[in-house]
């Protein structure tokens, strides 16, 4: 069995960064839906802008506001206005 990337956000720009949430990362739902994405689906984000790497789970978002918003502990991560790659996996 291998891992295989299925899903891919490329250079999105975090539009938010929010340390009072309980974690994940909240995606519109339009760009979830385009890349195949599912609600509460584990995926890994890499900062093109820190380096940083978290895995997070996907909220669905308000449809049409390109939101990629970085919730909780993350936030402390990656920032409002980094450069991320969002990628899901299946096996």
């Amino acid at each position: 069995m291998r891992w295989l990337m299925r899903s891919k956000i490329h250079n999105a720009t975090v539009t938010e960064a929010n340390l009072a949430y309980v974690g994940s990362i909240t995606i519109d739902e339009d760009l979830i839906d385009r890349v195949g994405l599912w609600a509460g689906e584990r995926v890994m984000v890499v900062s093109n802008t820190s380096g940083a790497r978290l895995e997070p789970y996907v909220i669905a978002g308000p449809r049409g506001g390109g939101a990629i918003e970085v919730n909780g502990a993350a936030a402390h991560l990656i920032g409002r206005g980094e450069q991320v790659i969002v990628m899901g996996f299946e096996l």
